[in-house]
């Protein structure tokens, strides 16, 4: 269930959604508009506010089958930790109906995948969900990045 959710956020909704929206409106965004919008909404916003559900109803997920800490006393900063995501993700969420806070989403979001994936790097011993939480945390954080520069760039050009 786990990895089906990752691979739905990450890749089949933020896609397709990306491929909706470009066949109705191409020529009123950029093609990285349009990826920061919908990969923000989907990895920044659903699956962060997700997560963060998961982590203040059920901490021991987190804790125990991702970093393999069997200690209750860790759920307390497992719930903090879901608080975060909460925020996060509400703030992935609301963009999609204000526009002017998907850079912000993504800047948040993107240093929050960035900093999470090179914590999982520096692990010297991983299972398979840790893994999994590297590899897409390092490939949210490059897909937020670009929209991030390229809509720095764009609004240079303004």
């Amino acid at each position: 269930m786990y990895f089906a959710a990752i691979v739905l956020l990450l890749l089949i909704l933020p896609l397709t959604s990306i491929a909706v929206a470009a066949s109705f409106s191409w020529h009123m965004m950029t093609d990285m508009q349009v990826v920061g919008k919908w990969f923000v909404f989907w990895a920044v916003g659903i699956r962060l506010f997700l997560a963060g559900v998961r982590q203040v109803l059920q901490p021991s997920f987190t804790s125990v089958e991702i970093f393999a800490i069997y200690e209750p006393k860790a759920f307390a900063i497992v719930r903090e930790l879901g608080f975060a995501n909460l925020s996060m993700g509400t703030l992935g969420i609301l963009s999609l109906w204000h526009q002017g806070w998907t850079l912000p989403a993504a800047i948040v979001g993107g240093l929050y995948y960035g900093l999470a994936g090179l914590g999982h790097v520096k692990q010297p011993r991983k299972n398979a969900k840790e893994y999994a939480a590297m590899i897409t945390d390092v490939f949210a954080f490059a897909v937020l990045l670009a929209y991030v520069l390229s809509a720095r760039a764009i609004s240079h050009l303004s």
